[in-house]
């Protein structure tokens, strides 16, 4: 079963959801802001992506732009950018599915269809 971590009154979180629920996916789902991912999860699923860690990143949030992100990250190591991460859940891009052999970050319904209608 795939790991749903979103935010409940995010509006991509909930058409992400509920494109689960119309392909009767299965899913465990975890509300980011009341139990943020750890450390040691964000590095696995950063390493199991493939991606660059700046799609982790809620680049159009709040806390990102109040924070300066977008001229720090560049200067900040993985390991710093993924403790930064771990601080706040509202940081993390969103929704996040982690299944046993992938992770997708964002609602983008072309990519989901290839990792979960297989």
């Amino acid at each position: 079963m795939i790991k749903f971590i979103c935010y409940p009154k995010c509006s991509t979180c909930k058409k992400a959801q509920k494109w689960l629920d119309e392909n009767n996916i299965e899913y465990q789902i975890r509300d980011i802001k009341e139990e943020n991912p750890s450390y040691e999860e964000l590095s696995t699923w950063y390493k199991m992506s493939g991606f660059v860690l700046k799609k982790f990143f809620n680049t159009s949030g709040i806390q990102y732009r109040a924070m300066e992100l977008k001229t720090k990250l560049p200067n900040m190591s993985e390991e710093e950018q993924l403790k930064l991460l771990s601080t706040d859940g509202m940081l993390v891009k969103r929704p996040l599915v982690v299944g046993d052999d992938f992770v997708l970050t964002g609602f983008k319904e072309s990519d989901w269809e290839d990792k979960l209608l297989k």
